[in-house]
């Protein structure tokens, strides 16, 4: 069994208002110096099978992201 993960972040260019939030949390919680935050997915998937590096980026491309928006890194972790 091998486990995949899927790191799904906005693109650069698109606006991050939850990341923004957390900034200016963190900036009255006292945590000063912080300068930016983008907030994203992770997707760890176990598969039992033998699917293809093709066919993860596919799963990650068509179901787990709007590519319009965000961009996605698969990682296949050995179990």
């Amino acid at each position: 069994m091998a486990r995949i993960v899927v790191d799904v972040m906005p693109k650069a260019e698109i606006l991050d208002p939850q990341g923004k939030a957390i900034v200016g949390a963190l900036d009255r919680l006292g945590f000063a110096g912080v300068a930016d935050v983008r907030q994203g997915k992770r997707f760890e998937l176990e598969v039992d099978g033998d699917l293809s590096d093709d066919q993860l980026e596919k799963i990650a491309a068509e179901v787990l992201t709007n590519t319009v928006i965000e961009d996605f890194t698969v990682t296949r972790v050995d179990a």
